[in-house]
């Protein structure tokens, strides 16, 4: 990578962090690097090269932060790796869910990533013709997870325990009446997270073993 798209990279970064992934344009961009916008486009193509760029970068951190997941680590380490790494990239980067739910994994960075995934999978034993949907199914809930931390869907609301009950309807939720006492103590996110991976490495041996 030259040194002026990985500048043209780094401001984009830094733009998304400071105002968002929809503070990100080619303007902006060039206005950050001290170029005109025309000056990108050798670099990054358009505005979805950019995103591309940036989604490559991401990830490249992950694989780069978590050596784990290339190394001869046990499969599960490798998984549990990814998700640990993915999800402490998020909290330095909220808005990047965005970005990875939105864009294809395109990028050399992106497709390292992925292949790292399927090696994992296929160690676990997981049939060569299930591991694409295993791995979707396992990024998808990975990524899902942390982006509902991040929106702040985890959070414990604006309304107490007792206010939030007496909004309920009166025999509509025999659900919520089932689970009730379970429903208001709060939560480890972190525990919940690791318990969550435990439950993924078991579906993942539970698709291995059918195969």
């Amino acid at each position: 990578m030259t040194g002026k798209r990985e500048e043209i990279l780094d401001a984009a970064l830094a733009l998304a962090d400071e105002r968002g992934l929809a503070g990100v344009s080619m303007r902006a961009v060039a206005q950050a690097v001290g170029v005109t916008p025309m000056a990108l486009y050798p670099h990054v193509r358009d505005k979805a090269g950019l995103l591309d760029a940036m989604l490559g970068r991401l990830l490249s951190t992950v694989t780069q932060a978590s050596p784990e997941m290339a190394g001869a680590a046990d499969w599960r380490t490798r998984l549990r790796a990814f998700a640990d790494t993915a999800r402490g990239l998020s909290a330095g980067h909220p808005w990047a869910t965005t970005l990875l739910f939105s864009r294809p994994a395109v990028t050399p960075d992106a497709v390292l990533l992925v292949d790292l995934l399927y090696r994992a999978l296929l160690d676990a034993g997981v049939p060569p013709a299930q591991v694409p949907r295993v791995e979707r199914l396992v990024s998808t809930y990975v990524l899902g997870w942390i982006a509902s931390e991040a929106g702040g869907r985890f959070g414990p609301g604006t309304l107490d325990p007792r206010g939030r009950r007496g909004r309920l309807p009166e025999g509509g939720l025999p659900g919520h009446a089932r689970v009730a006492a379970w429903l208001d103590p709060p939560v480890d996110w972190d525990a919940e997270f690791a318990a969550d991976l435990d439950d993924l490495v078991r579906l993942v041996e539970s698709v291995a073993a059918r195969g």
